[in-house]
């Protein structure tokens, strides 16, 4: 690594966004595949983690489990299948210590915008640190800053709100020091942040919470631990254990989703009948637990030990299915007539979407409309040369796609070298017909669904949201397909 004296400049051979999961893990790909190249990684914020560093709501966690969850070459050593946010945050943080990630982080470092020049085929990259701008080039740009806008989550308006004398927190949020025990709790959402608030603030004392969703999400308990894993490792060992553990937990998922998308009705039957035997007797289970849409027409929920169905069991916890006609003094009003009283509502409506970390990309000084362009393989655009990004599968854990972009990546890093290629760029074939990136019903993608790349009906140029096509498909793909053009 250099620094060009007299100059704010540093250059390396690549240039990570992010040291969340993605980017930790891309960086130790790096350099245990491609220890002579050299590497930053930008980060925004002060800490590495990413998500499970910005996110202290009580109870969180992952709702993958952590033998897909966790990296591919480093063995995941917990009890819980489904891991709290602190054991995914040790476990990051722990990787870039072994693989000497750390000294190459640069904290604080907002990345602003980058641009490739075609002459010189180098990245220049802006970024702002304490108000002042900070300038790397770099050789290959990779963006593996996730998906949402960490600056603020999506809330939507609600009427009356500014009269409502309690607090108002978004899970993204979290204010330190929020009590709230022995207080009414109203949780708006019902998705994966919500089903893991309402147990966890009963658990931890709060007087009551009402999960209040306009419409129900698919909901399925799981051990908290994993039998299967913890008999494996008894025969096995720590790291081959890992390994089938990680297959069989592969397996069980994707048949999961490729029934949910071929028998829709029968997984819906055995999500219900599986809701009915955790829910008290004579329960409106149909009402609170049935969703309009067929499973994973948006993404399944998981629970470890069936505790939000305990917590409902319990009296601790309620679910309300309605709407809200608007706030009021002492909490919320419903389209019903119904009136929850509430001494905190915590508005758990979803993320804002945002590619590259919110960062201007340019190709010669032309700014990139993403909508503009097609992924290939789903790390790489069309006509942008050296750059790749990550971005996980939405029907399963993320990092099992972030290993995949990552090995892809290092192989590609790798021939360039060897054949003495300066640019790679994949060339966008006017015939293939576009499609949206994610055909994802969920509210977050739709909203911003016209403004991602696009992706193409046929490969490479299209995504199939299964890991098992992927590893296959991208392990063995050939560097020099036709649609890689290098100079």
């Amino acid at each position: 690594m250099s620094t060009d004296p007299g100059t704010t400049s540093e250059h390396v051979d690549v240039l990570i966004i992010g040291a969340g999961l993605s980017g930790i893990g891309a960086a130790a790909h790096l350099a245990k595949d491609l220890p002579a190249q050299t590497y930053a990684v930008l980060e925004q914020r002060a800490a590495s983690g990413g998500t499970w560093d910005l996110f202290r709501y009580p109870g969180v966690r992952s709702d993958s489990d952590m033998y897909t969850l966790g990296y591919r070459f480093k063995p995941w050593r917990g009890e819980k299948a489904l891991a709290d946010g602190a054991s995914i945050l040790d476990c990051v943080r722990e990787t870039a210590r072994e693989y000497g990630v750390e000294q190459h982080i640069r904290y604080g470092h907002h990345v602003i915008r980058a641009n490739w020049d075609s002459p010189t085929s180098r990245w220049t990259v802006h970024s702002t640190v304490d108000g002042e701008e900070r300038v790397f080039t770099a050789d290959f740009l990779w963006a593996c800053s996730g998906y949402y806008n960490y600056g603020h989550g999506y809330t939507p308006h609600f009427e009356g709100q500014t009269q409502f004398r309690g607090q108002i927190v978004h899970p993204q949020a979290w204010p330190m020091g929020l009590v709230h025990e022995g207080k009414r709790v109203v949780v708006i959402g019902s998705g994966a942040t919500a089903v893991t608030l309402v147990p966890a603030m009963t658990q931890s004392g709060a007087a009551h919470v009402t999960m209040l969703q306009r419409s129900p999400t698919y909901i399925l308990s799981l051990p908290a631990k994993d039998p299967f894993a913890a008999m494996a490792r008894k025969v096995l060992g720590s790291r081959a254990s890992y390994s089938v553990t990680r297959w069989k937990n592969i397996g069980v998922a994707t048949t999961l989703f490729q029934l949910s998308q071929r028998r829709p009705a029968m997984v819906r039957s055995f999500i219900r009948k599986a809701n009915v035997k955790l829910l008290p007797p004579g329960y409106d289970v149909d009402t609170h637990f049935k969703p309009a849409y067929d499973p994973w027409d948006q993404r399944l929920c998981l629970v470890p030990d069936g505790d939000l169905f305990e917590a409902i069991s319990s009296g601790s916890a309620s679910v309300v299915t309605d709407r809200i006609r608007t706030f009021t003094e002492t909490g919320l009003e419903l389209e019903s007539g119904e009136h929850l009283e509430a001494d905190i509502v915590v508005t758990a409506t979803g993320l804002n979407v945002q590619v590259f970390g919110g960062a201007e990309i340019s190709v010669d000084k032309v700014v990139l409309d993403p909508a503009t362009t097609m992924a290939y393989r789903a790390m790489m655009l069309s006509g942008v040369p050296n750059f790749a990004f990550t971005i996980g599968y939405t029907n399963a854990s993320w990092t099992l796609k972030a290993d995949l972009v990552s090995e892809y990546v290092c192989r590609l890093l790798a021939h360039m070298r060897r054949t003495g290629a300066r640019s790679v760029v994949p060339v966008r074939d006017d015939s293939v017909a576009e499609v949206p990136l994610m055909d994802f019903d969920a509210g977050y993608i739709q909203r911003v669904v016209d403004t991602l790349p696009r992706q193409g009906t046929v490969a490479p140029w299209s995504l199939k949201q299964n890991y098992v096509y992927d590893a296959l498909a991208l392990r063995r793909a050939p560097l020099d397909d036709g649609v890689l053009a290098y100079s």
